[in-house]
């Protein structure tokens, strides 16, 4: 009888730049379909992390070097207490909110600015934007997220915020033509092809990919320079948030370095060229 044993590769957190907070896991205002996420399907769960959760989180990490904190979940802007939070966050390191865009206009921004300017630090945002086309960016999200997200950046824009454009290419269209329609779109507002990033398209039902995780090397991935802070304890990355195989520990006073590369997620990640979460800053010109 042949037995076949598959090793699998190790990602080791070589520097810990970033920190994710899962504000909630699976209450969101939009079902896109491209979400990695399985939200319940008759009703929203209102599973927001606790505050204190982050403030025991934050004194635990109190010696570390974060650079970077992301804001993330389903959508973070949904947080009853996401002010404080923010506020809290940016006592410690630059803050990214990563959002579909759809809780920002012109007083939002204007009040996130002010937020900013009581701060040492800055905030970042990533915003969701699928397709340069509204009726196929539609398609994938709902009706209206194409000028929800167009109506946002142009409010981040005019308060001097850096906004990143982050497109799931859900229809796998080449990439370089992808980027060059969407920069289009911002060419007068002076967003540069630096911060439109495009990430593969992660399929929930695909078979996973042996070949990939086992033979192919990777650039960077997330979860070499970051962890994830859940209210269910520490994990991987935001697509390993609830996965036994993500899970890295309770707490930060004593959490895993090192993670095996064995899931979809896993191979997806590989196959992308930059981070899937994150922003590689020093790549930006």
């Amino acid at each position: 009888m042949n037995i076949t044993i598959r090793k699998s590769k190790i990602a080791t957190l070589k520097s810990f730049d970033n920190l994710f907070i899962e504000m909630s896991e699976k209450y969101c205002n939009q079902k896109c379909k491209h979400c990695y996420i399985d939200f319940p399907e008759f009703k929203k769960v209102q599973d927001f992390i606790e505050k204190e959760i982050i403030e025991n989180a934050l004194s635990e990490l109190k010696d570390t070097d974060i650079k970077y904190i992301y804001l993330t979940g389903a959508e973070p802007m949904t947080h009853p207490d996401f002010n404080a939070i923010l506020r809290l966050c940016l006592k410690k390191a630059d803050v990214c909110i990563c959002t579909n865009g759809s809780f920002i206009n012109e007083k939002k921004a204007r009040f996130l600015k002010k937020v900013e300017n009581e701060s040492k630090n800055e905030i970042f945002f990533r915003i969701s934007l699928d397709h340069y086309d509204e009726i196929k960016n539609d398609e994938v999200r709902y009706r209206g997220a194409y000028r929800q997200a167009i109506f946002a950046i142009k409010h981040l824009i005019k308060y001097d915020f850096t906004p990143f454009i982050i497109v799931t290419n859900f229809y796998k269209e080449k990439n370089e033509v992808l980027k060059k329609e969407i920069c289009k779109l911002f060419w007068e507002y002076n967003i540069k092809p630096s911060q439109i990033l495009i990430n593969n398209y992660f399929d929930k039902n695909s078979v996973i990919n042996d070949e990939t995780i086992t033979t192919k090397e990777w650039n960077r991935l997330d979860c070499e320079y970051g962890r994830i802070l859940t209210s269910k304890g520490i994990y991987a990355c935001p697509f390993l948030s609830g996965d036994y195989r993500g899970r890295c520990g309770s707490n930060f006073k004593d959490f895993a370095h090192k993670i095996p590369i064995e899931t979809n997620y896993c191979s997806t990640c590989i196959n992308n060229t930059l981070e899937m979460f994150s922003v590689n800053f020093e790549n930006m010109n």
